[in-house]
């Protein structure tokens, strides 16, 4: 994309008060006092400046010095703190014709071209050029001519405009209903009144004005009031020929006299971090993807194969692109078997090290790895591929950055007044009570949903969010108007953020990290539920890990941290996640969790793979956990992907654990009884869950025809030989998947043979299988 030149509103060399000031307004680095950036090409064409008719006689005649501006009103526009800058600027009826004002800072002289002639405007000091012309009604169209250092520039008036935004725009954003609300704030590209240029709408209902300002105006927005429209609390301003590429941001002033410079909050591209400025941009990308979207649409995911690999883009490649991981993380991820990715925080955030959980600009991807564009066509290319695309979302708290959301017009708009302070990561709470800043989030779950094609929204910290005194001592939370702790402002968003977006898309999925015993999660909306599709089943993570962790021989006094989650298993719709949360922070890898030697690590890391798949609810694995990389994961430089290089295939380390990967989700996927009734407690059914003196876990799912799959895991270091467990009638059966094989790396201890049910009543079966256990392995069977 071409990065558009500054627009000549200001004289090179001049001082420029942003400038003068001693910043650069992008954030970045201090500027050269003294001096402002020259551009190295003008976009406007210079034109011939005709000799002047004389001292004092601008043409036609009968124009006539306009009458002065009121001192404050003059004052306020300078300040940058007028309310109504179009009532001064522009083009307006006057006794004796039409009067002509503009505010063009450090330009040495401006003439108005209409109808044919030229008339010079005259000076009144502090930029403000005026006159009457004897016209007899304001015209349709008309240009000022600019001179700066004796160059003339022919270009549009900003304040001959009428408002871009409708009332129905207005009315919408009010009631807090304005389900696209990018199309009516922020920076849009647009024709408007026959004219090519772009439109800027920010809320900001505490300010005393706002200006726009940006490379194209050297970052002195003097020149580029805008328009209060009323009671909405937003300011609007349409500047001609003004297009894509340009750097900008919002210069507020605030209550208190003080100037604040604002990113815009609905900015759909930002600079590559540290900058900090706002890019305005359009989108040029044709999408491919309507066969997956229908796919989507008619698809019941709730049915069907879930498998999820979570990635965090910057690192799972380091250095590439979008365009260049579109190249490669789809082949990737479908060889692999999952149907799905689950993308960390994609949303624009200055510290890498948040990993992207500290969001400053929610509807822009990051600028790291490209432009919009480009992370569209990433998504097109893994859709095209057959892998959908979940996105984390972070609506419960944002960073303090000055120049982004925190009081963004010198008072509390985003954040709560009186609870904004998140006590855990040192971020702000969003006030989920106001109606704006519900708008804000709800519209920008759909937002990326729809411009996007994201078929998946993870919510991150739901729990911190529904519960007031969440991380927080008694005396430092306030209780509901019913006395209780939990925060009904939330429980309502989260509710209408649901709801909203499963009306609006067809087949997109919500997603909760939800930590706690809340009622509900995934239950409808109009059952008083939170209207999730699924909960992150946080129990079974932690449970499950607590029990890996000990030494087989101690595993029996913890049999039922493996079992528990069958209690609860049709509380909720369920995903089970092994994230990037659990590898992290000194809690090693997956691998590197399981006690004993290198053997009975990796051992037990397949095996424990090998019950989750075939455990009931869908499955999350972080990237690098499925070739068994031995340390935890950096955002740095990823996954240890020299792990998988010929130098290490011999031993089968790793890429025997991936191949027992892409066997899991191939097996996955051709077994109906391990997605189709996850949500049913028809669907499972124990065989031995008590069986902790052997350490093993024996059960059985069913699809919805009825057909099962017998699951067992024997997670002991010994071979258990002519192991009995019951079986649901009589019949053959034959394994199909063994953790064990040796293929993955293991020792090789399998039923080769088609095993028979006998006769043998066994738990409470009238038939029984006799098989041989693997150690540290799980084993699964189907009817032959």
């Amino acid at each position: 994309m071409t990065e558009r030149q500054p627009l000549p509103h200001a004289v090179p060399g001049a001082q420029p008060e942003a400038v003068a000031r001693g910043y650069d307004p992008s954030g970045v680095r201090p500027a050269a006092s003294g001096t402002a950036p020259r551009p190295s090409a003008q976009p406007y064409p210079a034109v011939p400046r005709p000799a002047p008719a004389g001292p004092g006689k601008p043409t036609p005649a009968g124009t006539r010095a306009a009458a002065p501006l009121d001192p404050a009103d003059r004052h306020r526009l300078l300040e940058g703190a007028h309310h109504d800058p179009h009532a001064l600027l522009g083009a307006r009826p006057a006794p004796g014709g039409v009067l002509f004002r503009t505010l063009r800072p450090y330009a040495t002289g401006v003439a108005v071209s209409v109808q044919g002639t030229r008339a010079e405007l005259a000076d009144e000091g502090d930029g403000f050029f005026a006159a009457v012309l004897p016209l007899p009604a304001v015209p349709d169209d008309y240009r000022l001519l600019v001179t700066y250092d004796d160059v003339e520039h022919q270009v549009n008036d900003p304040y001959h405009f009428l408002p871009t935004l409708g009332d129905l725009d207005l009315h919408l954003i009010r009631e807090g209903r304005h389900e696209q609300l990018w199309e009516a704030l922020g920076a849009r590209p647009m024709t408007h009144g026959g004219t090519t240029g772009t439109r800027f709408a920010v809320w900001a209902p505490n300010a005393r004005g706002v200006r726009v300002t940006g490379d194209f105006c050297y970052w002195d927005g003097t020149g580029f009031p805008m328009r209060s429209l009323g009671s909405s609390g937003i300011w609007e301003l349409f500047v001609p020929e003004l297009g894509e590429g340009a750097r900008y941001k919002f210069e507020i002033s605030c209550p208190d006299g003080s100037r604040v410079l604002k990113a815009d909050p609905m900015a759909r591209r930002t600079e590559l971090p540290p900058a900090t400025a706002s890019v305005i941009t359009d989108s040029h990308h044709i999408w491919r993807d309507q066969d997956w979207l229908d796919h989507r649409a008619r698809t019941a995911i709730h049915e069907a194969p879930l498998s999820i690999y979570e990635v965090h883009l910057t690192s799972w490649r380091p250095g590439l692109s979008y365009r260049e991981l579109a190249e490669q993380l789809p082949a990737y991820v479908k060889d692999l078997g999952f149907t799905h990715v689950e993308l960390m925080p994609v949303a624009e955030h200055p510290f890498g090290g948040s990993w992207g959980y500290q969001v400053t600009s929610y509807y822009a991807p990051t600028a790291r790895l490209g432009t919009p564009d480009d992370f569209k066509h990433l998504v097109d290319s893994l859709h095209r591929a057959g892998i959908g695309v979940i996105m984390d979302w972070v609506p419960a708290h944002f960073p303090k950055d000055e120049w982004a959301l925190a009081n963004f017009d010198g008072a509390h708009v985003y954040e709560h007044a009186f609870r904004s302070e998140h006590p855990d990561w040192g971020t702000l709470e969003f006030d989920l009570g106001r109606t704006e800043v519900r708008n804000f989030l709800v519209a920008n779950a759909v937002y990326w949903c729809e411009e996007f094609h994201i078929d998946g929204l993870r919510v991150d910290a739901v729990a911190s969010m529904l519960y007031l005194d969440y991380s927080r001592e008694a005396g430092d939370w306030t209780p509901n108007v019913y006395g209780g702790r939990e925060d009904l402002d939330a429980v309502a968003f989260l509710q209408e953020m649901n709801a909203t977006v499963y009306r609006r898309c067809p087949g997109v999925v919500t997603i909760a990290e939800e930590s706690t015993a809340w009622d509900g999660v995934t239950k409808p909306t109009d059952t008083g539920g939170l209207g999730f599709g699924f909960k992150w089943n946080m129990g079974w993570m932690h449970d499950s890990l607590e029990y890996m962790h000990h030494e087989p021989i101690h595993r029996k006094y913890h049999h039922n941290e493996m079992t528990f989650s069958m209690v609860y298993a049709y509380s909720e719709n369920y995903i089970l996640p092994i994230s990037h949360d659990e590898v992290v922070h000194g809690k090693g890898a997956l691998v590197s969790k399981m006690p004993g030697d290198w053997w009975q690590q990796r051992a037990s890391h397949r095996a424990y793979l090998g019950f989750m798949w075939a455990h009931p609810g869908k499955q999350l694995l972080f990237m690098g956990q499925e070739f068994a990389q031995g340390t935890e994961w950096s955002h740095d430089h990823g996954p240890d992907w020299w792990l998988l290089d010929e130098t290490y295939a011999a031993a089968g380390d790793h890429r025997g654990v991936r191949d027992l990967v892409r066997d899991l989700n191939l097996g996955y996927l051709a077994t109906p009884s391990l997605w189709q009734r996850d949500t049913s407690p028809e669907g499972f059914s124990w065989i031995d869950g008590n069986a902790y003196e052997d350490n093993t876990f024996s059960f059985l799912r069913y699809d919805a025809d009825g057909d099962p799959l017998i699951a067992i895991s024997n997670f002991s270091p010994v071979v258990r030989h002519a192991y009995r467990i019951g079986a649901p009638g009589e019949g053959v059966w034959t394994e199909v998947l063994n953790t064990d094989s040796l293929r993955y790396g293991g020792s090789g201890v399998t039923n080769p043979d088609l095993v028979k049910a006998e006769p043998v009543p066994w738990h409470g079966r009238s038939h029984s299988l006799l098989l041989t256990l693997p150690p540290l392995a799980t084993v699964w069977l189907r009817p032959a």
